[in-house]
Order: C-alpha cells, then sequence, then structure tokens
C-alpha cells in the first residue's frame, strides 16, 4: 500500500493502492458530490479539501441561472474551510463524472486553492465509483500560480 505520495510526480493509480487518508478525502468528496445543485448543467463534482489540523471539509458545485454566479466545488469546500479558520490547505480531492477523462480542477479553482496551500499538496482525481484515481499535486496542474510574494 502506498503509504506517502510523492506531489512531484504524477499517475493513475487504483484506489485501493491509496493509503487511508487519502481513500478518506475521496470519500468525502463523494459525499459532498450529492448535494450538488445542478439544475442547468445535471453536472455533480465534490470536493473535499484537508487542512492543517487534519480534518476534512467537503463542497459541492452550486449553479445559478444567471451562470456567472455559479460556485465550483473546490471553492465552496475552500471557502467553508476558510471561513472557520482553517486556511492552511494540506490535499484536495474532486469527484466528477465525465465519461473519458477525470474533472481536474478548472483554473479559477487551480489559482483559488494555491492561495491556501503553503507548500505544494497532491490533489485526488476520481469518479463516484473510484476505481481508478489520477494522482497530481497543485503545482503540476498550476505550474506558475500567481502570487504577489
Amino acid at each position: 500500500m502506498n503509504h506517502e505520495i510523492n506531489v512531484q510526480s504524477e499517475s493513475v493509480q487504483d484506489y485501493s493502492d491509496l493509503n487511508e487518508e487519502a481513500q478518506e478525502l475521496i470519500k468525502a468528496a463523494i459525499e459532498a458530490r450529492e448535494f450538488a445543485y445542478v439544475p442547468y448543467s445535471n453536472f455533480k463534482v465534490g470536493s473535499a479539501i484537508r487542512v492543517a489540523d487534519g480534518s476534512i471539509i467537503g463542497g459541492c458545485n452550486i449553479e445559478n441561472s444567471a451562470y456567472s454566479p455559479t460556485i465550483c466545488a473546490e471553492r465552496t469546500a475552500a471557502c467553508k474551510a476558510i471561513s472557520t479558520g482553517n486556511n492552511e490547505f494540506k490535499a484536495v480531492a474532486v469527484i466528477g463524472l465525465q465519461e473519458k477523462s477525470f474533472t481536474t480542477p478548472c483554473g479559477v479553482c487551480r489559482q483559488f486553492l494555491s492561495e491556501f496551500a503553503k507548500e505544494d499538496i497532491p490533489v485526488y482525481v476520481t469518479k463516484p465509483e473510484p476505481e481508478r484515481v489520477l494522482v497530481t499535486s497543485l503545482s503540476r496542474l498550476l505550474p506558475h500560480s500567481f502570487n504577489l510574494n
């Protein structure tokens, strides 16, 4: 069983080979996906973020008929975390259901998450029935994030 994720690499792994913490994070994202409000696209996405104290905070996508106020699952989870004082992210899971590919965070979410990742963090991407998991990292998804520091 893989107990450490090398955030500098990217691979597709069997869910059963991931460590317990990664599996727990993925399960939380799957559960969060069930609450998605998607009357326009019917495309449910769930996300979960592990924060510095080890707790997990989930979120789902929430659509709006005006489209631009729609919020992605990753930013929902991030805003929930930040609004409770948890502003250091340690890992992220994203669950979507695209037939032929993994649903990775959009560019806005990648940038948003990078604001609260003090170091490179693992990102686990899979489907609602997690058999295969894309294991990547935030810096691989967004190699040159915008940063004022």
